[in-house]
């Protein structure tokens, strides 16, 4: 099973972009998208609508043009789910969930809090609200594959500029204190960890890897690599530990995120 995930930053950009025919050649069971901005009566033309797979919108209805999730599925899933039962996270469009047998599949857009204190403190109350949400979810007996941008490094190995970023947000100590909390792996900033939870798939395929999937706009970020790794595909063991190749796509080139391709062993 091929799942990928990818901030488009636009989804209609992306699409000028080539994002479509590219998705095309991916064979990709699961496609989960963050940052349409978009309502689902703007993608009605055919191009947003891949051959053979069924698409799926939660679109911001605070305001048109902002945030937005999508999945794209080559087999109709049993179950679409579009709130987690938190309305202000709930109306940003950040949730988007899509069932098949015991597999659930979720692409998530966690909240930025690079705009300001305001932001930062939803991006917080968000994350507390998430860990509750997460926690009844690796209890229930179901395989998820929580795939999105999730605007946190985990450790070092995620991140260029490590020391300089220490007080920004999305390598904040406790933000990254919360991811890592989830995570049962070695591969953190050496904040506590589980012995068992969710595990990050990347890192199940490739320990060691010091790759990005994130570049700033400014300056030639990504040109010289100075990127993040904030976009995951994090999983129950009983999926994750399956997670068998992965890569992160640099080129061609849709947005400033690039997507994450994840293949799970049957």
């Amino acid at each position: 099973m091929r799942i990928i995930t990818c901030n488009t930053n636009g989804i209609r950009s992306a699409a000028r972009k080539g994002f479509f025919d590219w998705l095309t050649g991916q064979k990709a069971d699961v496609t989960c998208i963050q940052e349409t901005k978009a309502q689902a009566d703007q993608l009605a033309d055919p191009r947003f609508h891949p051959a053979g797979c069924s698409s799926f919108y939660r679109s911001a209805s605070t305001k048109k043009g902002y945030s937005g999730v999508a999945i794209y599925a080559r087999h109709e899933p049993d179950e679409v789910l579009t709130n987690i039962g938190w309305k202000p996270f709930d109306d940003e469009g950040r949730y988007l969930e899509v069932r098949f047998d015991k597999l659930s599949v979720v692409s998530l857009y966690v909240p930025s809090g690079t705009s300001g204190d305001e932001r930062q403190a939803f991006k917080f109350t968000a994350m507390k609200k998430l860990r509750q949400i997460f926690d009844g979810w690796l209890a229930s007996g179901r395989e998820y594959v929580l795939c999105g941008d999730w605007n946190i490094v985990r450790s070092e190995r995620d991140i260029r500029n490590w020391k300089s970023n220490q007080k920004n947000s999305g390598c904040l100590p406790a933000e990254r204190a919360w991811l890592n909390a989830l995570i049962a792996d070695r591969h953190g900033d050496g904040s506590p960890q589980p012995r068992h939870g969710w595990l990050d798939s990347f890192r199940v395929v490739k320990p060691d890897a010091e790759e990005y999937s994130w570049w700033s706009n400014r300056g030639s970020a990504r040109a010289n690599n100075v990127g993040w790794r904030i976009d995951y595909q994090i999983a129950t063991p009983g999926i994750g530990k399956r997670a068998k190749a992965c890569s992160i796509t640099r080129e061609p080139q849709f947005s400033d995120h690039a997507p994450l391709c994840i293949d799970y062993a049957d």
